[in-house]
């Protein structure tokens, strides 16, 4: 008579509880608005230099010198709000503000003749789009947990 052998399976171990899981995502809110935030607070200085007010006139950008510097007050006070969580859905606002008028001179692929130069502005207008979405997901859902505001949440 054959010998039977029986394995016996284990469950299998679980890495994460739901507890740990449901805790883990509280952390999720800041990091997403420190790296959403990143793009508008780390570009600021160069709002401020004599490259981005050529740049923006060369596009068309009506006057420029007002207007990028402006720019970079509206992206600084919009990035820092939605980093510090204080009034978030009216900083994501204000960089749907800045956004807006950003994307559609700055990076009006359309207009652009070369194919690689045209390439680049429609990854980069595509891009503005990608983050325009995220603030206005901001705005409607505000800044989640650790926020200094209690209307971010």
């Amino acid at each position: 008579m054959p010998t039977r052998i029986t394995v016996h399976h284990a469950p299998p171990a679980r890495l994460w509880s739901s507890e740990d899981v449901l805790a883990a995502s509280r952390f999720l809110a800041p990091l997403g608005r420190t790296l959403f935030a990143a793009i508008f607070i780390l570009a600021i200085p160069g709002h401020f230099t004599q490259a981005f007010v050529a740049a923006a006139a060369a596009q068309g950008v009506p006057a420029p010198q007002i207007l990028v510097p402006l720019a970079g007050m509206i992206a600084l006070l919009g990035g820092m709000s939605i980093l510090l969580g204080y009034h978030a859905r009216i900083g994501a606002l204000l960089v749907v503000v800045f956004l807006i008028p950003v994307t559609l001179y700055m990076h009006n692929f359309w207009a652009v003749t070369d194919p690689t130069m045209r390439m680049m502005q429609q990854a980069n207008f595509m891009k503005n789009i990608s983050m325009l979405g995220g603030a206005l997901l901001i705005a409607r859902c505000g800044s989640g947990p650790f926020s200094l505001s209690e209307s971010g949440r």
